[in-house]
């Protein structure tokens, strides 16, 4: 997927389409985590949709929850607890899929130039 550190560095072209498809990446698998906590705040039945969009979006954003848990059945608590340890993980994950062309290019970079 990335040039060797033999190889030069990537004209700013293809640099571009190169971090445009990793940001597609990232937004798919943001897309997906988004999907199965609205789907779980749907089926554990505490909220409608637009409300169990709002709950796992600010989940995923790492906002933290909105409105009253407390008051849940004990299914929609765990779920909120499990949904909120993947939500982290999959924002940090993201974000690494979208800046890795950055950093790959910069260490790259300093590479070349400490070869010459």
């Amino acid at each position: 997927m990335f040039e060797r550190h033999h190889q030069p560095l990537l004209p700013r072209a293809r640099f571009l389409g190169r971090m445009a498809k990793n940001a597609a990446i990232a937004a798919a698998i943001l897309a997906g985590a988004l999907v199965i906590g609205v789907a779980g705040f749907l089926l554990t039945g505490t909220q409608g949709v637009v409300d169990a969009f709002l709950q796992a979006s600010m989940l995923l954003g790492g906002m933290g929850p909105v409105g009253e848990l407390h008051k849940a059945p004990r299914p929609a608590k765990l779920f909120a607890a499990v949904y909120a340890l993947f939500a982290g993980v999959v924002f940090l994950v993201s974000i690494a899929v979208l800046l890795s062309p950055v950093v790959h290019r910069l260490m790259h970079r300093f590479h070349l130039a400490e070869d010459k």
